[in-house]
């Protein structure tokens, strides 16, 4: 369904140590990196799509932060969603709530949610019901 994200940022370089952490706990392997535009990318372990890519506005204006954007990342374990919540706080991350359910969503909804270096929301979630 989605070919890809774009994050726009100002701060080329705290964005991607930050980024490059938290794609490493989600297991994004990195497409890209290219400082002289800046900007860079990510993709699944498995296939090419979608991509996650941060970088400057194309437009040359500064990237500022949508009110009510979200991304959100796919976890495939309940622990995953806790590793990256820390990897997300100890590069800079700001919490926005930390890793739980949120069975107002539905029963197994198990997620984080935080703001990267500029303040862009993210979240990373796992769907799947707690291993017995």
């Amino acid at each position: 369904m989605l070919s890809h994200v774009y994050v726009g940022i100002n701060n080329f370089e705290p964005a991607l140590a930050f980024y490059s952490a938290l794609m490493e706990v989600v297991g994004a392997r990195q497409r890209f990196v290219d400082t002289t535009r800046p900007w860079a990318a990510w993709q699944p372990a498995e296939g090419t799509r979608p991509l996650f890519v941060i970088g400057a506005p194309y437009d040359g204006q500064p990237a500022a932060c949508g009110n009510g954007q979200m991304t959100a990342l796919m976890a495939t374990s309940r622990e995953m969603v806790d590793r990256a919540y820390a990897a997300a706080r100890a590069h800079g991350g700001a919490c926005e709530g930390a890793p739980g359910l949120r069975p107002q969503y539905h029963a197994n909804y198990y997620g984080a949610y935080f703001r990267d270096p500029e303040g862009n929301k993210l979240s990373v979630v796992c769907h799947d019901a707690f291993p017995d």
